[in-house]
């Protein structure tokens, strides 16, 4: 039995979730809305504020689908009720980010600024010139922006320099050393 698909997912107040007729569990909060088609293999159910993923036979493609299903519908609840963010921290000598308008304008070394316009349901914000901080209500989304970013100029493992997650961990390598 799944772990994760047995948990039961508790929706806050001032969310509310239905479930269609085809599996499409759709969730609407005080951030946005967002809708999620799970597998005809699992049952969806709603009783009292808490909403649980069974799955009606224990064959592989059910129990493959049980936890993910899970999750999917929890990430919905969680980013409609209060969001998900992902920072990210620019490190190198004239390495900067600004924001104009709904476009992110990066400057990482290259012979033109790099300008990334937000996608729909996302926002960005540069609190310093190295610092980047990516929200919004589908984690898929976030996560997904925030590596579009991320993958301008990946840190390298020598000097450090580049974008990096706020809590990614580089491993430093050492250089080359001369001969005497």
């Amino acid at each position: 039995m799944s772990r994760i698909g047995k948990k039961p997912v508790e929706v806050p107040s001032g969310v509310t979730v239905s479930v269609d007729n085809d599996n499409t569990v759709s969730v609407k909060g005080p951030k946005g809305e967002l809708s999620q088609r799970i597998s005809k293999l699992l049952k969806v159910e709603i009783n009292d504020g808490v909403l649980s993923v069974t799955r009606e036979k224990d064959d592989k493609d059910s129990r493959s689908l049980h936890g993910l299903s899970r999750s999917l519908i929890a990430n919905m609840v969680t980013g409609v009720s209060s969001g998900f963010e992902r920072k990210l921290q620019i490190n190198g000598v004239g390495y900067r980010a600004e924001k104009k308008g709904n476009t992110l304008v990066l400057s990482l070394g290259y012979s033109h600024p790099v300008e990334l316009v937000d996608p729909a349901g996302i926002s960005t914000e540069t609190p310093t010139a190295t610092e980047i901080i990516v929200r919004g209500i589908d984690k898929a989304v976030v996560g997904n922006y925030a590596a579009i970013i991320r993958g301008w100029r990946p840190p390298e493992p020598y000097k450090g320099k580049g974008v990096k997650y706020s809590d990614e961990v580089i491993r430093r390598k050492e250089g080359k050393t001369g001969k005497k």
